[in-house]
């Protein structure tokens, strides 16, 4: 009944107490996969007016909405919400114009703020193809009125610097200067929740951004609505705003579901796996900002150790042995789970994440790193090595490359590949065994193809560049921070994930913290990268003689 309007009221505690007032089959015939929650509520407001249904900001929190599939529907008892329809996506556009005309006027925030939040929930109920087409109107339509800036340039000329009239032009020409929708971006900031729905937002624009042609009359538009959002996000997430926390098995069980969920590198195979990432010897630090609490924005898994691990296996192996040398009782069962700070002379940074995709470009891992280095430091007095033990993520798509212009003869082979060649007998069934990882179940072939494997991936990570820096994205990214490229490990990754990444590699970056500085400018102003002898004896440098 189009037109009508009802309010229904759900109470959350009852539905989830089992009420028998409650049934799923009350709404069996509703299409209304959207569920909103507030934990700050007891009563949810779901209002419904045929094609024109809207959520109302007023009465719920939209920023805190889940969506459910089809099958997990009737699992959890939902308070429902249609689909958003065409009628959505164009009641966002007149919003959208409704709220920037506040700009020039004089009108109380709560107002602005009810219309921003209305903006908030639609915007969350829509499509990814209705995100993309708001994207880019927000992105066009509103962005800065070039009339409006020759105007303010022409009256700005006009008046002698340094006068009280010229600042004033001053301040009407940087005005002009900043888009429309940077103002709604600073409104949107200060709801609660708002911060997060930027970060989700910036996300979206990312991935419109990569989906779009170079010439495409939105790129150039949606490139400057990314740098806006990027440059107030990096404000707002500025390393002075973020919270340094430590995870423990004691830390709250969302927290640690998270870190469990947003592990990137070496993925979290079971409860007992997180417990032991979080116990002894091992130390899970994560930064946090004030307006996302409940959400790990960096993580930094470390582990305590007496020596530099050369592979994951000894991470494992590192504080099981340092537990035994710790314990002063014979059965090996009633070891003691204490710590030993004598024992700690050697601190691993072996897995960090970046938590929230809207948040990249923004360094904030260099910063967590120094910190976690003082942290540990300050804790284990002993501490004088500091290192990583870091994946090497883009070598065997690098290396693929390489072999199909060896197939091509584009590229003259290297002696030890042909002897490789002659084992497999062609090029194709060489590439299918290191893409499916059949080798590393071959002793024969594992001894074969070490060498060959060590060399080229040390050349890929201290000689392939791009833009001047390292190539890999890991590497760049601490030899930026002032680390050396110190060691490359054979078989320490042996993971499916190790293996279709690197074939098994990983390597080792230290940190000496009084070299830090002058390794990190001498990178970035020279491009030259810092690694030890070992390193570029395996990617085929000369070294000279040391007499």
């Amino acid at each position: 009944m189009a037109g009508r309007l009802n309010v229904i009221f759900l109470s959350p505690l009852r539905i989830m107490r089992g009420s028998s007032s409650w049934s799923p089959f009350h709404f069996k015939n509703i299409k209304l996969p959207q569920v909103y929650h507030s934990r700050s509520i007891k009563k949810t407001a779901m209002v419904d007016s045929g094609e024109d249904s809207y959520c109302a900001p007023s009465t719920f929190d939209c920023l805190e909405s889940k969506s459910f599939s089809p099958d997990e529907y009737f699992e959890v008892p939902p308070l429902l919400r249609r689909q958003s329809t065409i009628e959505d996506e164009q009641r966002l556009v007149l919003l959208l114009k409704k709220i920037l005309a506040y700009q020039e006027k004089n009108v109380t925030s709560w107002i602005v703020e009810n219309y921003v939040k209305d903006l908030v929930c639609t915007y969350k109920l829509m499509t990814k193809p209705q995100k993309e087409t708001f994207l880019k109107i927000l992105a066009m339509d509103h962005s800065v009125d070039h009339d409006r800036i020759h105007k303010a340039m022409n009256h700005f000329k006009d008046f002698k610097p340094g006068t009280a009239i010229s600042l004033k032009a001053e301040e009407q020409l940087k005005s002009v200067l900043n888009p429309q929708y940077s103002w709604l971006f600073k409104h949107i900031g200060r709801l609660e929740n708002g911060v997060k729905f930027l970060v989700d937002m910036r996300t979206d624009v990312l991935d419109l951004l990569a989906s779009l042609d170079s010439k495409s009359e939105a790129f150039i538009p949606i490139q400057q609505l990314n740098t806006t959002l990027r440059e107030l996000l990096s404000l707002w997430f500025s390393v002075g705003f973020l919270k340094l926390e430590r995870v423990t098995w004691k830390s709250p069980c969302e927290m640690l579901q998270k870190i469990s969920e947003y592990e990137a590198v070496h993925p979290v195979r079971s409860w007992a796996d997180l417990k032991r990432r979080v116990g002894a010897y091992r130390r899970c630090f994560v930064y946090t900002h004030s307006s996302m609490p409940t959400e790990p924005i960096v993580v930094l898994h470390t582990a305590l150790s007496n020596e530099i691990s050369s592979s994951m296996k000894g991470i494992v192996t590192a504080a099981h042995r340092m537990s035994i040398d710790a314990s002063t009782k014979d059965s090996l069962m009633a070891a003691s789970q204490e710590e030993d700070p004598n024992l700690v002379t050697a601190a691993i940074f072996y897995s960090i994440s970046s938590t929230q995709r809207g948040l990249q470009g923004i360094e904030l891992g260099n910063y967590l790193i120094k910190r976690v280095v003082q942290e540990v430091q300050a804790e284990f007095p002993k501490i004088n090595q500091l290192s990583t033990l870091s994946p090497i993520p883009g070598f065997k798509t690098w290396l693929m490359e390489k072999i199909k212009l060896y197939e091509k003869e584009e590229k003259e082979v290297p002696e030890g590949w042909k002897n490789v060649l002659g084992e497999f007998g062609n090029w194709r069934e060489l590439k299918i065994s290191l893409l499916n990882n059949s080798w590393y179940h071959d002793h024969n072939l594992v001894v074969m193809l070490e060498p060959l494997l060590m060399s080229s991936c040390a050349y890929y990570l201290y000689k392939e560049k791009r833009r001047s820096g390292a190539l890999d994205s890991v590497a760049n990214f601490h030899l930026k921070n002032g680390a050396v490229m110190w060691r490359l490990n054979w078989m320490a990754d042996t993971s499916p994930r190790g293996l279709s990444n690197s074939c098994g590699m990983m390597v080792n970056y230290r940190y000496v913290l009084e070299d830090t500085e002058r390794n990190s400018q001498s990178y970035l102003e020279n491009h030259k990268i810092n690694a030890s002898d070992e390193i570029k004896h395996l990617a085929g440098e000369r070294i000279p003689s040391k007499m």
